[in-house]
């Protein structure tokens, strides 16, 4: 991997020479929340915020997505895909792209996942963990791939990691941007990342946790949580890995339709309703632990299907935390 350092004073040439890419999409401050917009100028983006309430996901899997469209007796493709710029990503939130990567472009590859995935430019940004964050207890802290360029803070400055043959492109067309990395440059980016090792207030312990769920099935700290919790989904809608779908037939008119991909989520009842009227998770405690079980599962090829983001905590009604309830289950086997 080549390191280069993008100055400070050239850093909105640098997000300016992005477009020649596409349309840039980035986090920007929405009343109390952060959201991934549409911008212009580099000032408009929030370079120092925590986490976006939908993740980048939604630029992929949108929440509602026309796929089909019946016209004149025939349905159509409804495929668009624009080349776009998704500037600001987390490492959390790359590694969240790479477990969809593994869902959506195995066997049988999903045509419009894959399609947007091929023409969207990547820019990575670091970032400080504030009291929801643990994605250092599940490696998800630091992105080694899954990015074109991703940018970490110096004093006057950006070390700039460069992760893809179009990251490399970006930068020779660019090259009058960037300086090569000092010592004094390396030297700063060990000081940040230990000063942000050191900041996580969460953590989840991995050891035995798999185990652990195998063991606390009954565990009664379950029906508790589940008690408290609205099951209103909204730990689905904003997670990053989750990715429950229902597809639905639209009639516009007599002759017109259009298929729609939309979010679901595992916490609805009808999510475990199959043909014949039998529901496999028919109450909010079976629906409640599942989650945690769907969360927790390691899969040796791809780690969790969690990456420690803090969404579900942040966004939770009934402020349940992922870790606290992880926690308690693991204590209730002592």
């Amino acid at each position: 991997m080549r390191y280069i350092k993008l100055p400070s004073e050239n850093f909105e040439k640098f997000f300016n020479s992005l477009k020649a890419w596409g349309s840039i999409y980035a986090p920007v401050k929405r009343g109390s929340i952060y959201s991934f917009q549409e911008v212009q100028r580099a000032e408009e983006v929030a370079l120092d915020y925590n986490r976006t309430m939908l993740p980048p996901k939604k630029f992929f899997v949108r929440p509602r997505d026309e796929i089909l469209r019946l016209k004149n007796g025939r349905w159509e493709n409804g495929t668009d895909a624009e080349p776009i710029v998704l500037f600001g990503l987390h490492s959390c939130d790359i590694h969240g792209l790479k477990i969809l990567d593994k869902v959506y472009l195995d066997e049988p590859v999903d045509p419009y996942y894959k399609a947007r995935r091929e023409k969207t430019f990547i820019v990575g940004i670091s970032c400080m963990p504030d009291e929801y964050c643990f994605c250092k207890s599940l490696g998800t802290h630091f992105a080694m791939d899954g990015f074109d360029l991703f940018l970490h803070e110096l004093p006057d400055g950006w070390l700039v990691r460069i992760g893809s043959v179009r990251g490399h492109e970006i930068v020779w067309e660019n090259g009058e941007l960037f300086e090569e990395v000092t010592d004094e440059d390396l030297k700063h980016f060990k000081e940040f990342e230990e000063r942000r090792a050191n900041a996580f207030q969460k953590e989840i312990p991995q050891e035995g946790l798999a185990d652990m769920l195998d063991l606390a099935y009954n565990s009664p700290v379950w029906k508790e949580y589940a008690e408290i919790c609205l099951a209103c989904g909204n730990c689905n809608m904003v997670c990053p890995t989750c990715r429950c779908y229902e597809v639905c037939d639209k009639w516009i008119s007599a002759y017109d339709a259009v298929r729609e991909r939309r979010y679901d989520s595992c916490f609805m009842e009808n999510h475990g309703l199959v043909a014949g009227g039998h529901n496999f998770r028919p109450t909010r405690l079976d629906r409640f632990r599942h989650r945690y079980y769907c969360k927790s599962y390691f899969d040796p090829s791809s780690g969790y299907n969690c990456v420690g983001c803090g969404r579900c905590d942040e966004f939770c009604p009934a402020k349940i935390e992922h870790v606290k309830v992880l926690e308690e289950v693991r204590g209730s086997l002592r």
